[in-house]
C-alpha cells in the first residue's frame, strides 16, 4: 500500500512537471505576426502615402490658383495705370485746347487793330507797342505747339479750311483758296479752330 502511494506521487509530479515546461515554454515562445497582420500595416502605409500625395496635389492647385490671381490683378493694375495716364494726358490737351481757342479772338482783335491802323500812326509808340505785343502773343502760341494754318494759295483742304463763299479767279487754278476771312490754327496736328475761306470754282 505504501509502495503504491509512492508510485501516484511520483507519477503527479511528473505530471506536474510536464505542465510547469509547457507553460513556461509558451511564455518564452515569441509570437510571430500573422501575414494578415503584416498586410494591414502596408495598407495603412500606402493609405498615408496617397493622403500626402493628395494634399500635395492640393497646395498645388491653390498655389497656381494664387499666382493666378495675382497676375490678374497685376494686369488689372497695369492697365487701370496706362488708363489713367491716357486720361490724365487727354484731360491736359483737352484744357489746352480750351484755353487756346479763347484766346484766339484776342489775336484777331490785335491783328484788325494793325490792318486797320493808318499809315501815319504806324511809326507812333503806340501802334509799335501793339505789334510788340501782337508778336509776343503768337511766340508763346507757337512755343506751345500752336501753328498757324497755311491757306491762302493753297489747295482747299475741308479737313483744315472752311469754304464760305465761292469765287470765280482767272489767276488761281480751281478749288484753291482765293482769300482768308479768318485765320485757323492748328495744336499738336490737331486742328482748333478752320481757316474760314473764299474758293475758286
Amino acid at each position: 500500500m505504501a509502495e503504491e502511494k509512492e508510485i501516484f506521487m511520483e507519477e503527479e509530479l511528473e505530471d506536474t512537471k510536464d505542465e510547469v515546461g509547457e507553460e513556461i515554454t509558451s511564455d518564452t515562445t515569441e509570437e510571430k505576426p500573422s501575414e494578415e497582420d503584416v498586410k494591414n500595416v502596408d495598407d495603412i502605409e500606402d493609405n498615408s502615402e496617397d493622403d500626402s500625395a493628395i494634399q500635395l496635389s492640393n497646395k498645388d492647385k491653390e498655389l497656381k490658383d494664387y499666382i493666378n490671381r495675382l497676375q490678374h490683378t497685376m494686369a488689372e493694375f497695369d492697365n487701370y495705370r496706362k488708363r489713367t495716364i491716357k486720361e490724365k494726358a487727354a484731360m491736359f490737351e483737352n484744357g489746352v485746347k480750351e484755353a487756346i481757342e479763347k484766346m484766339l479772338p484776342v489775336i484777331d482783335n490785335f491783328e484788325r487793330a494793325l490792318e486797320n491802323c493808318p499809315e501815319d500812326d504806324k511809326s507812333s509808340g503806340f501802334a509799335q507797342g501793339v505789334e510788340m505785343i501782337y508778336k509776343q502773343l503768337k511766340e508763346v502760341l507757337l512755343d506751345i505747339g500752336v501753328e498757324e494754318i497755311e491757306a491762302l494759295g493753297v489747295e482747299f483742304n475741308p479737313n483744315y479750311h472752311h469754304a464760305v463763299t465761292h469765287a470765280e479767279d482767272k489767276d488761281l487754278d480751281d478749288n484753291m483758296v482765293a482769300e482768308v476771312f479768318q485765320k485757323g490754327y492748328i495744336y499738336n496736328e490737331s486742328v482748333i479752330r478752320h481757316s474760314m475761306v473764299k474758293v475758286v470754282n
